[in-house]
């Protein structure tokens, strides 16, 4: 691959890559949802999220709702020593694909 090529999907995966800041920023103002999930492209997982957060939180009222919320919130605080890896996965994948649409 020549220089210019490099360039070309260098430039784009860093126009296209997502920003951590905006992750971040959901993950903290909207704990336990799934959003920054659904953001970074993480639809399924995001979906589980926010299924077992309405579970529990539904299920609060009879006590038994505390076990997924309980399993929410440890994924929730995983997940910000997580994010950054999503990011870096997804520059990677784009980079990838450019790479081979340029060829």
């Amino acid at each position: 691959m020549n220089e210019t090529r490099q360039l070309y999907v260098e430039q784009r995966v860093a126009n296209e890559k997502k920003s951590a800041l905006i992750a971040y920023l959901l993950w903290f103002f909207l704990p336990m949802l799934g959003v920054h999930r659904f953001y970074l492209g993480r639809w399924m997982s995001g979906l589980i999220m926010l299924a077992l957060f309405g579970i529990g939180t539904a299920l609060a009222v009879i006590l038994i709702g505390y076990i997924p919320l309980t399993f929410v919130a440890l994924w929730w605080v995983i997940d910000a020593l997580l994010i950054p890896g999503m990011i870096r996965r997804d520059m990677d994948e784009m980079r990838a694909r450019y790479m081979w649409e340029s060829r």
